[in-house]
């Protein structure tokens, strides 16, 4: 990783999470020094063998699993699932299909089936009034 006198830098945390990587599986020299913005440019436009790899079979850091495995952060939570999980483990439970998963897979439906409800509405309710459409 190259350093810019002036280059904004992050953390190595933050760097791995924008790259989607859990931090502990990352290499020592990724983990112990701040990346620039650069560095993080170079680094998804021509990831190195052990990026690709992370990015393959893991271990993924818990939003990852949690977006892999269809429910929230909270429901690995609240099931006592570990915060990294490898692609392998993540097939083994989706194999397992134990009754939580199901049960907060079909939680996590409801709730954004909600959500869009919601958007609709407000959006109707946008459309029907004289207000001016919000800027988002």
């Amino acid at each position: 990783m190259s350093q810019d006198a002036n280059a904004q830098t992050m953390k190595p945390l933050t760097a791995a999470a924008k790259l989607g990587i859990y931090l502990p599986a990352a290499p020592e020299d990724f983990r112990a020094q701040p990346i620039s913005r650069g560095d993080l440019d170079a680094l998804r436009a021509d990831p190195p063998e052990w990026l690709t790899q992370l990015w393959t079979a893991g271990p993924f850091p818990r939003d990852v699993v949690a977006r892999k495995l269809g429910v929230t952060n909270t429901a690995l939570s609240r099931h006592d699932v570990s915060d990294s999980m490898t692609q392998a483990q993540i097939d083994d439970l989706i194999a397992a299909e134990p009754a939580w998963l199901t049960k907060e897979r079909e939680n996590f439906a409801e709730v954004q089936r909600e959500a869009i409800r919601v958007k609709e509405k407000d959006a109707a309710r946008r459309a029907e009034s004289n207000r001016p459409p919000k800027n988002r």
